[in-house]
């Protein structure tokens, strides 16, 4: 019995992932990336959230926090001195007690805001170069014209040849 690795929905159905990968999706999960950060650090800077309870709910936004580091630290270059000091403090555990590690998390606020605002300021023009550098791929229709038409052609060449 084979089982598919398909994702499933809620109700159990199963999802078919879209062959299509439109060159639109990068900018839209670029944008994705920046309000999900946005909304974390707001989170943990705003002054309406409320501080987090729990050293649970401190290790939980941290954990977040280090994640948007991570990919936005991606856009960057890694010479990048902001990236440098949010990688140094995301790498730091959260220490004990509740001051500290209140201190921390809005510290690691603070640089993976910085970090945020570095890749939109530098970001925009590594998507451009990365777009430069871009290949042109042929569908596979295309490609298997190609080699129909290259059968075809060898086909005729070899009827063409006299016999000896």
């Amino acid at each position: 019995m084979r089982l598919s690795l398909a994702p499933r929905q809620a109700d159990g159905q199963r999802v078919a992932p879209s062959r299509k990968v439109r060159v639109t999706d990068e900018p839209v999960r670029a944008t994705d990336q920046a309000v999900a950060t946005a909304e974390t650090v707001a989170l943990v800077l705003d002054e309406e959230s409320p501080l987090p309870e729990t050293a649970a709910d401190v290790e939980d936004l941290a954990r977040r926090l280090r994640g948007h580091i991570n990919r936005l630290g991606v856009m960057v270059p890694k010479e990048t001195p902001v990236l440098r000091h949010a990688q140094q403090l995301g790498s730091a555990g959260a220490p004990d007690g509740y001051v500290p590690s209140r201190v921390y998390l809005v510290q690691l606020a603070k640089a993976t805001q910085e970090l945020a605002a570095t890749v939109e300021t530098c970001g925009s023009g590594r998507a451009k170069q990365q777009q430069g550098r871009r290949r042109w791929t042929p569908r596979i229709n295309i490609l298997r014209g190609a080699v129909f038409a290259l059968a075809l052609a060898c086909l005729v060449l070899a009827a063409s040849v006299p016999r000896a």
